[in-house]
């Protein structure tokens, strides 16, 4: 009867980092909204680059698959926030495409049937292996890896801030997302035991304190202005 009530309580606690998590990481679906805005206002996408955002196409679908009952059957949570993140960033690389060069047209289209290419290939290759738990193993480890680059990502962004002593190109919201949602997503990892959730948001989570640590260590510092990011990354 204990050990089925403090069952019960790791389940609603699981639940509910894991539902926190899907709910902060909208925050970082919609941070490119604004850059979009100006790429629909100006029908240019200027100097911005679509790769970030077919990086975050490949780690969502990647996420995506892990989360899924064909590979892990305790990690719809994951699968529901990968899936809705996979759907933004489609929409963003779609408006990127038709607002770009010709030369960008084709790169980006290519970039994005290599990112088709490759899922297919993890998808149907990790369908072969028969043993559930290799399946989950293999795929796990490829999604780990594919989360750790994703938050190391901001490492550039922490040196351009550390050397111009300036926050101007690291948004705070964007910043304040990546932490709750990285911590969230911790929390859900242990919850569930589960490494492959939580090593990878465990690394977020601490790049999300630094990112938020330096912005108020540097923000008084900082003079505003109205220009852009110099690039919008999340997971």
């Amino acid at each position: 009867m204990v050990f089925s009530a403090s069952n019960f309580v790791l389940i609603i606690c699981k639940d509910a980092a894991g539902v926190a998590g899907n709910i902060f990481a909208f925050g970082l679906f919609v941070s490119p909204a604004h850059t979009f805005r100006r790429i629909i206002r100006n029908h240019a996408t200027e100097e911005f680059s679509g790769l970030p955002y077919i990086y975050a196409l490949l780690n969502c679908l990647i996420c995506t698959w892990y989360g899924s009952p064909v590979v892990s059957s305790d990690n719809i949570l994951v699968m529901t926030v990968n899936s809705v993140g996979a759907v933004f960033q489609l929409v963003y690389i779609t408006l990127f495409i038709i607002y770009a060069e010709k030369t960008k047209q084709v790169r980006m289209l290519g970039l994005l049937a290599a990112v088709c290419g490759l899922i297919a290939i993890i998808v149907l290759g990790s369908l072969q292996i028969t043993d559930a738990a290799t399946r989950r193993l293999v795929v796990g480890l490829l999604s780990c890896a594919s989360l750790i680059s994703m938050f190391a990502s901001p490492l550039f962004i922490i040196n351009l801030v550390i050397q111009t002593q300036s926050v101007e190109f690291m948004p705070f919201y964007l910043s304040l997302s990546t932490f709750l949602m990285s911590t969230s997503f911790l929390l859900y990892g242990i919850f569930n035991f589960d490494p492959f959730v939580y090593v990878p948001n465990g690394v977020g989570t601490i790049l999300g304190i630094v990112q938020l640590a330096l912005y108020f260590y540097y923000k008084d510092s900082s003079k505003e202005d109205s220009r852009e990011p110099l690039l919008v990354s999340y997971e």
